[in-house]
């Protein structure tokens, strides 16, 4: 029998509600601070994994609290998405496909967004 709160979630749930819970605190955060803003039945070991996987992926930054470490974001959300989107960039050895893709999947206003931003960097 499988209680719902011991599931497993999906890849990466557990890591953007631990951003989540950082960028809305706006301070640094241990992992039993963390642990107490998800609100649901994690262990805090586990939420120290995350923070430490985190911190390995340079996305958090962290510095001594007592005997432990208080983290905190080093982006902003759409700071991180970027760098998502880079990442994911990154593993295709064929880039242009990648980007072409991408572009032919936005929609009119993005596609539009996309040009201006891209017009203003040539200036």
């Amino acid at each position: 029998m499988t209680h719902a709160s011991y599931e497993r979630r999906p890849a990466g749930e557990l890591e953007a509600a631990v951003m989540a819970a950082l960028r809305d605190a706006g301070a640094p955060l241990t992992p039993g601070r963390v642990r107490s803003e998800l609100g649901f039945g994690l262990a805090r070991t586990t939420v120290a994994t995350t923070l430490a996987r985190l911190h390995e992926k340079g996305v958090v930054s962290r510095e001594r609290q007592g005997r432990g470490y208080a983290y905190l974001p080093v982006q902003d959300a759409p700071g991180l998405t970027a760098r998502r989107m880079h990442t994911e960039l990154d593993r295709n050895t064929d880039r242009e496909t990648v980007l072409a893709r991408f572009v032919a999947q936005l929609t009119p206003g993005d596609e539009q967004l996309l040009r201006r931003l891209l017009d203003c960097d040539k200036r």
